[in-house]
């Protein structure tokens, strides 16, 4: 496209150029043509329509109208066209109205032209993405950024924010997004791929329309929330009919493929298990073959809105096919065990199972015969009998199952009417508490055969009689037997708490007790009419057995608290120290424990004194006595006093045990001196004395029990003193049983051997004391002579006072505190004997020294006056 320039020279000033008539005229013509050019031009650009169905066509036509505008106003600006336009302003004004005019349209839409491809350009990275991208995952992440822009393009355009720019791009975008998904799922090759990636693909396919319908409404939310005045309001079915419908039957065809890899993965499968005839899998996988023959042959687009009516035929005619195969695979493979519902019993639930498949299947050929035209067909006449063979095997089923339950019914039932109430698990001639245990002999079969009942006559199915009758009374039935489950649970838990001197001292109850029950195991049965009567009999006897067992074991705890109490008793209780640091001496430690056993002995005595009473008690509630000497209690009497003797035993054994502890315990509890008994150091008191102390105290603790009297033979009653002698009185008492016990006189060995073991490592500590025995072995006296007579150098007086003075001194700087396990030894009574007697000798060698200088001055004199 060229303009036309004047054919005279047009050079010169414009004011007198346009004074010339050849000049006017020359660019008047050019004027003209300019005029009808630019007119034709911009007719024939606002008729151009895109080439193409897809949103670049119309980007591509917005770049071609923009360049051939261009080349237009491109050459309006040259400065020869701007001067011919001002000649003729200059020479005739109203001639130029006209061109002005086409020369504003031309500026207008090539504005328009221009602004549009700088804001289409922005979209094409992203729609050539969705037309030619590949993978889904490209599509898939193409489409909310292709909107994103879309978004900005209707916030910022100043022409294509208006419904009649951007619905039509909606339009083309939802055509391409289309043309993808119908490229992408191609049904013939679709159906020959294998079945997990086809349904990959369709699955895709189904998301990217959802996705692109999704992101149209985000968008829209986001336009209305940024503000604008301009929101989305197009017409949503114009953009979206289309990929909605493709959504839909992208649906099914994943549907399909989902029931055909079912019938490959399950059926094929399970067959292979069942069958070794591979004829059976063969059928089956002609059969599916079958059924999807029809969806490789389309002969028209499933995707096409116009086909909706042809594929929803297709579609009804599959399901038929697979659901009346898939019902006759599941009968077929659960008849053995055929799935019921829940509560439902074996045989009504069965048939209910049966018919509930043939339900499916009549409920699907019901809507298949609605559509006339599928019936006509080949294979619609196919399906039909495919689904009178299955209904007529089903129905032999139900025929055979429920004959086969009314014959049995009829023959048991009256059998299972005549078993007792009761049975015995072990029935023996032994009067011990598991000698007889009852269990409820209700068969669970008559409950079976009572739902059974229920269950078919609700099926429309005809009962036996006595069936019928035994059903409407099952209230009752459930009655008894709840009511004789909770009988025996409590006759057995009552068994359960009765030890063996309990199941003795009870046994006439028992024996009453199991003479009632017994009536329940060999006289009545479930055609009785006394049942009532005999739970209430049960009932009332269990419930007085019950009463007299809580009363029993009321009274054994109450005697178990005593013993416990007695057997918690502490026989060596210590003193405490005195003034802190100071402890008891030996006598007084051991007798502080006597004195507190005495005390506790009245306290055990008078726990051991209220037994025989509380025993009484149970006798009256047992016997009707209150002598304390009945026969039926005497293994009871005898129990107990076993028990008594146990606790007696323990108690010492514990006591000896925490004795022995106290003694290994580094823990001083009493102390004794080492003193000085010439010629010896030795303890005070000494070893012998100490050990002596712990054996009476040992012996005192076993003693304890002299003063829990015996019981007469057979009673609970405290035997009386015995005259053995005219002067000797025996006592029964459990002293003679319980200090034979091994247990204690163990304890009573390892408490001596302890306790010597002690004595031996004080010992030990004494004898670093011999050291100082010059000190207190020498005698004074001769030793003194000795020297008196010797007369030796002073050196020789100075050797032994340094001697005896280090002693005193250095028996003060020594440890005068020992404490050995148990027993603290106070040294200062040594220290303080070896300190005096060496001061002794100090003073008495001091004397003699002075004597024998005062002789020595003396003859001195002596010599000085006679010289």
């Amino acid at each position: 496209l060229k303009l036309e320039m004047p054919a005279i020279n047009v050079d010169g000033e414009v004011t007198v150029l346009a004074t010339v008539p050849e000049v006017v005229q020359s660019v008047k013509s050019c004027a003209v043509a300019w005029q009808k050019l630019i007119s034709r031009v911009l007719e024939q650009q606002l008729k151009k329509v895109p080439r193409g169905n897809g949103p670049l066509a119309e980007i591509d036509l917005w770049r071609e109208k923009n360049a051939t505008l261009s080349a237009l106003t491109e050459q309006i600006k040259l400065p020869e066209v701007q001067k011919v336009l001002e000649i003729l302003q200059e020479a005739e004004a109203e001639f130029t109205g006209d061109l002005q005019i086409v020369l504003s349209d031309l500026k207008k839409h090539h504005m328009e032209a221009q602004d549009n491809v700088k804001f289409l350009s922005t979209l094409e990275r992203h729609l050539k993405n969705l037309s030619a991208g590949t993978g889904a995952d490209v599509i898939s992440h193409t489409i909310p950024s292709l909107l994103n822009a879309l978004r900005m393009v209707w916030v910022m355009s100043r022409h294509y924010n208006k419904d009649e720019r951007m619905v039509p791009l909606l339009q083309r975008i939802s055509w391409e997004i289309s043309a993808r998904v119908r490229k992408a799922v191609d049904l013939p090759t679709l159906f020959r791929q294998d079945i997990a990636a086809a349904k990959i693909k369709v699955t895709e396919a189904k998301t990217t329309l959802e996705q692109w319908k999704k992101c149209y409404f985000t968008t829209c939310i986001q336009v209305e929330e940024s503000g604008s005045e301009r929101y989305w309001k197009f017409d949503v079915n114009c953009l979206f009919e289309k990929t909605d419908y493709m959504a839909s039957v992208c649906q099914e065809l994943h549907d399909i493929f989902q029931v055909i890899e079912e019938l490959y993965n399950i059926f094929i499968p399970e067959l292979t298990t069942v069958t070794e005839n591979p004829k059976d899998i063969n059928k089956l996988q002609r059969e599916v073959n079958i059924i999807i023959s029809p969806m490789e042959d389309l002969t028209f687009d499933p995707f096409c809105m116009e086909n909706a009516h042809d594929w929803a035929l297709v579609i009804e005619e599959f399901r038929e096919d697979v659901t009346v195969e898939i019902v006759k695979q599941i009968f077929v493979q659960n008849l053995k065990d055929p799935p019921v519902y829940k509560n439902h019993p074996p045989v009504a639930g069965a048939i209910s199972w049966s018919r509930s498949l043939l339900r499916r299947i009549q409920h699907t050929i019901i809507r298949f015969q609605e559509v006339e035209e599928l019936l006509s067909t080949e294979r619609g006449k196919e399906a039909k009998q495919k689904y009178l063979q299955v209904a007529k095997k089903m129905k032999e089923y139900e025929d055979q199952k429920y004959h086969q339950w009314r014959d049995r019914t009829e023959h048991v039932l009256p059998l299972l009417l005549k078993d007792t109430l009761l049975t015995v698990v072990t029935e023996e001639p032994v009067t011990t508490k598991k000698s007889l245990c009852f269990t409820l002999n209700f068969s669970p079969e008559i409950q079976e055969i009572i739902i059974e009942t229920k269950y078919m006559e609700q099926l429309g199915l005809p009962v036996p009689e006595m069936a019928r009758y035994v059903a409407l009374q099952e209230d009752k039935y459930l009655r008894y037997t709840s009511k004789l489950k909770a009988m025996l649970d409590r006759y057995h838990k009552l068994m359960d708490m009765m030890n063996e001197a309990e199941s003795k001292l009870l046994d006439d109850c028992v024996q009453e007790l199991w003479r009632i029950l017994k009536s329940g195991h060999k006289r009545l049965t479930w055609k009785s009419v006394g049942i009532g009567e005999f739970i209430v009999q049960c009932t009332q006897t269990i419930g007085k057995f019950e009463l007299l067992i809580h009363q029993i074991h009321n009274i054994s705890e109450n005697i178990s608290s005593k013993l416990r109490s007695i057997e918690s008793t502490n026989l060596f209780k210590f003193p405490c120290s005195k003034n802190g640091d100071k402890l008891p001496g030996a006598k007084e430690f051991f007798d502080y424990v006597k004195r507190e056993q005495i005390k506790d002995v009245e306290y055990m005595v008078r726990k051991y004194c209220a037994i025989p009473q509380l025993l009484i008690e149970v006798e009256g509630r047992v016997a009707n006595t209150n002598n304390g000497k009945s026969p039926k209690l005497a293994s009871y009497y005898a129990y107990w006093e076993h028990r008594i003797y146990q606790v007696l035993t323990q108690l010492i054994v514990k006591n000896l045990q925490a004795f022995n502890a106290t003694v290994l315990a580094n823990v001083p509890l009493l102390q004794i001196e080492a003193v000085v008994s010439v010629p010896e150091v030795t303890l005070q008191p000494n070893a012998s004395e100490i050990e002596k102390m712990t054996v009476q105290a040992i012996q005192d603790c076993v003693e304890v029990t002299k003063h829990f009297i015996r019981w007469m033979h057979g009673t609970c009653i405290e035997c009386p003193p015995q005259h053995v002698k005219a002067d000797e009185v025996v006592t029964f008492s459990f002293y003679s049983d319980v200090s034979q016990s091994p247990l204690i006189i163990e304890q009573a060995v390892l408490i001596t051997q302890n306790v010597r073991k002690l004595l031996a490592s004080l010992n030990k500590c004494l004898n670093q004391w011999k050291r100082y025995d010059l000190v207190w072995k020498s005698d004074k006296g001769a030793v003194l002579d000795c020297l008196a007579a010797e007369k030796p150098a002073c050196v020789i007086f100075d050797e032994h006072l340094q001697f005896y003075t280090k002693v005193a001194q250095e028996v003060t700087q020594r440890t005068l505190i020992k404490d050995v396990q148990f027993i603290r030894l106070q040294l200062a009574p040594l220290a303080s004997a070896v300190q005096e007697n060496a001061k002794s000798w100090v003073m008495s060698l001091g004397k003699l020294l002075n004597e024998l200088a005062r002789e020595e001055l003396f003859r001195l004199q002596d010599e000085i006056q006679v010289g």
